[in-house]
């Protein structure tokens, strides 16, 4: 995995709309009508991570789901990150 650059990580966070960098990560909070679907969102979620071997920092209060995504292994944002977060954009809730 390779880090982006600062020119690539400006690029990747205009293509993934919702998404911002705080932190050095990855970040977007989901809104849902209620526990029931956060909950089932982030098992999709799950899912796809696990297919990706990449597992995105987040947490659940009620209807709220944040996510932060980075490489722990290669010390920022990379390439595999941003694939992570358009597939997460893909199974999201309209905005």
């Amino acid at each position: 995995m390779t880090l982006l650059s600062e020119a690539d990580l400006a690029e990747t966070a205009g293509s993934l709309p919702g998404w911002t960098i705080v932190d050095g990560k990855l970040f977007r909070s989901f809104t849902f009508a209620n526990f029931s679907e956060a909950f089932g969102f982030m098992a999709r979620v799950a899912l796809l991570a696990e297919k990706l071997d990449h597992h995105p920092d987040w947490s659940n209060v009620w209807n709220r789901v944040d996510i932060a995504i980075a490489s722990h292994d290669a010390g920022g944002i990379t390439d595999l990150c941003a694939d992570l977060a358009r597939r997460i954009s893909v199974i999201a809730p309209p905005a």
